[in-house]
């Protein structure tokens, strides 16, 4: 089966980046049962990359080392591995030099990042976000699950908006990504739903609200240069 793999996609750091993932189309991999919809790509079929990749039932990758690591959050279904199951809202991150052969038995899609930690993280992370409780924040109406808090500053979290919440001065956060789990949000007066990814370098942090609530994953603090 023939497939394609843009080699160069959103890969200007520097740069705004806004995304509906649901106008994409599914791309075959190299594997049958495995389908990705392409975010951003600097590279091959080994690249630094992020995408939504969807697995049919039955569907598994061949063995492979994350040379730079990966992180990944299941959006529906049950992805598995050798050390485990993960089931909808679980968040994973395996670092530089991990290894694993990932599977499903019955299908699932996740949101997935590779090749974008720094060599020295050495630990996986496992975090069932369904059973963690949201913390409130300095901003009034905003709580947030934290997910992981690196050395270099990196800050990767599950945001809450509820109903009606402003988040107006956002500056110094040195750049984010955001991808909308649930809920519309609005982004410097830009309506983004589910499914939307936005990358927004450091000194672009616009204004954000939600008339209706929101939940996006997002992570912060990389972008910076």
């Amino acid at each position: 089966m023939s497939y394609y793999v843009p080699e160069k996609l959103n890969h200007d750091l520097g740069a705004a980046a806004i995304v509906d993932s649901h106008a994409l189309v599914w791309t075959p991999s190299p594997l049958p049962g495995v389908e990705r919809r392409f975010l951003e790509r600097d590279g091959g079929e080994v690249a630094r990359a992020t995408s939504i990749v969807r697995y049919a039932p039955g569907g598994r990758f061949s063995p492979h080392v994350h040379e730079k690591g990966e992180e990944y959050l299941v959006l529906s279904g049950v992805f598995s591995d050798e050390s485990g199951d993960f089931a909808q809202g679980t968040y994973v991150r395996n670092p530089p030099g991990s290894r694993h052969a990932p599977f499903t038995r019955d299908g699932c899609v996740i949101f997935v990042k590779l090749r974008q930690m720094p060599l020295s993280e050495r630990a996986t992370r496992v975090v069932c976000t369904n059973d963690v409780e949201a913390l409130p924040t300095e901003i009034n109406g905003l709580s947030r699950i934290f997910l992981h808090s690196g050395e270099d500053g990196e800050l990767v979290s599950i945001d809450v908006l509820a109903p009606g919440t402003e988040w107006r001065d956002r500056g110094g956060s040195r750049g984010e990504e955001i991808f909308v789990l649930q809920g519309g949000l609005c982004h410097g007066g830009r309506q983004c739903g589910a499914g939307t990814w936005l990358r927004l370098p450091a000194g672009r942090e616009y204004p954000l609200s939600s008339a209706t609530g929101c939940r996006p994953w997002a992570k912060r603090g990389h972008l910076a240069g």
